[in-house]
């Protein structure tokens, strides 16, 4: 008996630590310290916010990019300044290329400020713009262990030219990108995403990848990732068996690397605007809720061919907590900067 409880557990460690990416996205944390906030561990003890990730078990730290943003926030500068703080800290760098000036998203993904719209001029920007960034962040001493060319691209990237109207333009444009971080100076060589949102929708992903590879420019030698963001609070359809499905079918499709690139669950959500999925239902809005919710998520990646990680959506930006949602909260820090019990998933992942 003891010989088989004792196998049965090392099972279910192996499975609750099979991810190598475990991370969270914390481009805000620069933003929210010069508005005035900090950070407390769950002992009340101040602390900058790496060390407090780096101790809860994370151990990769996203961050997005922006070309030129207004006010510089997010721009190349400010990320090669956030990834020297992770780097002494012992965490990995996740880069997020948005190629945009601000937000790219499904329903923005607008070419930044000066940038020509001609594909071939475009695509020849992309790729200069990215080998340069590249070659800073090696300049700099940073190797990311993760790129991503461009940001929940479903409807595109860099429109109108590299719309979902022309999928050939968005295998161009992909192909340039990759090859800028090939071409560069990084001594590591990064491994390459495609990031997509709606992870929970195959029908979508089959679509779009089946589209974009079929053009020509862009072949699955370019990338080594397909990422995904899954949230379950925009959609009943996005349901924990649906995501897995998806990612299963991907993963054995075209052999990449999985990852959920981002994820969020409600500590607060009174009127969320749309129904939550049925097998979420019985998950409460809470740190403990929060912590069962990322250890489901985490088990579906890690039991997936080439399951590699989850990353939390900006867990620390206090001045946003709904982070975009119609739920009050979806941080992993209680107001004004203490941190939740949740935020330790990571040890378990």
């Amino acid at each position: 008996m003891l010989a088989h409880l004792f196998i049965g557990l090392t099972s279910f460690t192996a499975v609750q630590a099979a991810l190598t990416y475990k991370g969270v996205d914390w481009s805000s944390v620069t933003v929210e310290e010069k508005a005035g906030i900090s950070y407390t561990t769950t002992s009340g003890t101040t602390e900058p916010l790496e060390n407090i990730l780096a101790e809860s078990g994370v151990n990769t730290v996203r961050q997005r990019v922006w070309v030129n943003p207004q006010d510089g926030n997010y721009n190349l500068d400010y990320n090669l300044k956030l990834a020297q703080r992770a780097k002494a800290a012992g965490l990995d760098v996740y880069i997020d290329f948005h190629y945009s000036d601000t937000w790219a998203d499904p329903a923005h993904q607008a070419i930044p400020s000066g940038w020509p719209t001609d594909i071939d001029d475009l695509a020849w920007k992309l790729y200069n713009y990215t080998l340069d960034a590249s070659n800073q962040f090696a300049s700099a001493g940073i190797s990311p262990t993760i790129i991503s060319i461009g940001n929940e691209i479903r409807a595109g990237l860099l429109l109108p030219t590299g719309s979902t109207s022309n999928f050939y333009n968005i295998a161009q444009l992909l192909h340039s990108a990759a090859s800028g971080i090939k071409d560069s100076n990084l001594s590591t060589q990064p491994r390459i995403m495609i990031h997509l949102d709606n992870g929970w929708d195959w029908n979508t992903q089959k679509y779009w990848y089946e589209s974009a590879l079929g053009e020509g420019p862009l072949t699955t030698s370019d990338f080594d990732m397909m990422g995904v963001s899954y949230y379950p609070f925009y959609n009943s359809a996005a349901t924990l068996a649906n995501l897995k499905t998806s990612l299963t079918n991907m993963a054995n499709t075209w052999g990449k690397e999985i990852v959920v690139a981002e994820v969020n669950w409600p500590t607060e959500c009174t009127s969320p605007a749309y129904e939550f999925p049925s097998d979420v239902k019985s998950i409460p809005f809470s740190a403990a809720g929060q912590t069962t919710f990322i250890q489901d998520v985490a088990n579906i990646v890690a039991g997936v061919k080439n399951g590699a990680g989850i990353f939390y959506w900006e867990p620390a930006w206090m001045d946003n907590a709904g982070l975009g949602s119609s739920c009050e909260s979806n941080t992993m820090f209680s107001w004004p900067g203490k941190e939740l019990s949740s935020l330790d998933v990571f040890k378990s992942i």
